[in-house]
């Protein structure tokens, strides 16, 4: 698990922390003790988990562009971080057709200048860039994709996802490979994540959320497509666990991991929908699948099995206790309660998952 110790005092840079994944990691990190500095556009309007837990006032926030290199190495050059996550990026595949430019700009020139960055800045050490699931050759397969299969992309999202996989790569190769003092540089790659304090739009989660609050029905596009279900704290887990290996072994960590559910828990939405209006004890969905729709991907497993037997990370949240934490925090957020307590009872979310 997790080693609470190593975090407490730590120097840590993270981009994306206005994010919903960036949002829990950092709030993980000030849990443990970490002195965390977050770099990372501002939060989109509305309701977001970095918003409604007030996580700008609880660490070092910079608002910035990570297109904006100059700006981002000076970030990272003041935050004097041994340990760098790298989450800023476009992280829709709807918005990826509609902005595919804007998509593989940040998402993959992002990357570059986050490497860059790294580059330049003498007290990083240990690096975690997250990128997708869907940064595999779509092969529609019915078992799980491992590291060492093709990456692909037929959707902009996806294919930007595995264009950071290739640059991550060739610098560590080109640029960190026997480097004196050694930086660790690896990739992670997650499953359909899900949790408290998502609320992006074109993801199943938050639309089904706003459509309890307004009393309506969800409406879903592709019922039938299977998806490797997991919470949050899984995967953020797994990126902790990474880091700690690399900072203490950089040499020997450098490489793709994959932080995905159990097998049985990678079920069509369809019965997603249903076991997670059934914990909220609401109202169901519809389907609106509809011809012609941008294509997204039917079967998508990723096989965890390098992350459990090498880092011992193991999924913790199988997906009925998963959807529990989930519906909890969401009844929480709507009941509109101050930013404290939303913040307190994400912490409390933490130290459950780290009890179990």
């Amino acid at each position: 698990m997790v080693n609470r110790d190593f975090w407490q005092g730590r120097r840590v840079f993270l981009t994306g922390h206005t994010g919903f994944k960036g949002g829990w990691l950092a709030t993980w990190l000030l849990e443990m003790g970490a002195q965390v500095t977050g770099y990372a556009l501002p939060p989109e309007p509305g309701a977001g988990f970095f918003s409604l837990c007030g996580l700008e006032a609880r660490l070092r926030s910079q608002f910035g562009d990570i297109l904006d290199a100059a700006a981002l190495t000076a970030a990272l050059d003041r935050s004097g971080a041994e340990i760098v996550f790298h989450l800023a990026a476009q992280p829709l595949v709807r918005r990826s057709y509609a902005q595919p430019v804007a998509t593989f700009a940040t998402n993959v020139l992002g990357t570059v200048n986050l490497l860059e960055a790294v580059r330049t800045v003498a007290s990083a050490q240990a690096v975690v860039v997250v990128t997708s699931d869907k940064c595999y050759e779509d092969q529609e397969w019915v078992w799980g994709y491992r590291e060492t299969d093709p990456l692909g992309g037929r959707d902009p999202y996806s294919a930007s996802k595995a264009c950071t996989e290739l640059v991550t790569a060739s610098y560590r190769s080109s640029f960190f490979a026997g480097r004196d003092p050694a930086v660790g540089i690896a990739t992670a790659r997650a499953g359909n994540v899900f949790g408290g304090g998502d609320w992006a739009e074109d993801r199943l989660v938050p639309d089904a959320v706003r459509a309890i609050a307004a009393n309506e029905r969800l409406a879903v596009r592709n019922p039938g497509a299977i998806r490797a279900w997991q919470h949050v704290l899984d995967a953020v887990g797994g990126y902790l666990l990474l880091a700690e290996r690399l900072r203490e072994a950089p040499a020997g960590w450098g490489r793709p991991f994959n932080f995905g559910p159990r097998e049985e828990d990678a079920v069509p939405v369809a019965e997603f929908c249903d076991r997670f209006f059934d914990c909220w004890k609401a109202s169901g969905w519809q389907d609106v699948s509809l011809p012609g729709a941008p294509r997204e991907t039917v079967t998508l497993r990723i096989d965890a099995t390098r992350a459990r037997h090498e880092l011992r990370w193991r999924q913790r949240l199988l997906l009925p206790d998963a959807i529990r934490y989930a519906v909890d925090w969401y009844r929480c957020a709507l009941a509109s309660p101050s930013a404290e307590e939303i913040f307190e009872l994400s912490r409390a979310q933490i130290r459950s998952y780290m009890a179990l």
